[in-house]
């Protein structure tokens, strides 16, 4: 009886821990892009392309990040989250695919994506050695698609691959099904 009281504390107490391990407005993303990517792959997997993008573009950024880790999550692959939003170098997470780590970026643009952003992110990715996913909301111009196709190391997705992702249905980074 005493062990199992004791078991039950040391249980409570790590729970507790954890929860206040991670800040009040970090849960309060979390829970915020739990609740989108349930719908977007639920109810609401048959809306309009235009209106998931007009309720993507409305959520705080910071949860754009973490409904895009989600996302990656729910597909089964482990996900890196970073410790705090700001300060983290241009990251926003890291998702293993096929036993490779990318790093993530995410973007909320209404218009196209400006390319020193991209540029920017691949130096990071290259610097580190590590491929990227520069994961927007807006359009991709000629000046970034050729950034792209002139850095191995990174790959944009949006438009229908940004879809499929928040969906859950299968889409492609690299030669892999995702």
């Amino acid at each position: 009886m005493l062990i199992g009281l004791l078991a039950f504390a040391i249980i409570l107490l790590a729970a507790m821990v954890h929860f206040c391990r991670v800040p009040v407005r970090h849960r309060w993303r979390r829970r915020q892009a739990r609740t989108m990517s349930a719908q977007l792959r639920g109810r609401d997997r048959c809306q309009p392309a235009g209106l998931i993008y007009a309720r993507v573009r409305a959520m705080d950024a910071l949860a754009f990040e973490e409904l895009l880790l989600e996302s990656f999550r729910c597909r089964g692959h482990p996900i890196t989250r970073n410790s705090r939003y700001t300060g983290d170098g241009g990251i926003d997470g890291q998702v293993t695919l096929d036993g490779r780590r990318w790093l993530i970026q995410a973007k909320r643009y209404q218009s196209a994506i400006r390319p020193e952003h991209v540029e920017q992110f691949a130096q990071l990715c290259r610097r580190r050695n590590m491929p990227g996913l520069f994961v927007h909301t807006g359009r991709t111009g000629p000046a970034s698609r050729s950034i792209v196709t002139r850095s191995a190391e990174i790959e944009i997705i949006s438009g229908r691959r940004l879809l499929a992702l928040l969906s859950g249905d299968p889409f492609i980074i690299g030669t892999e099904a995702i």
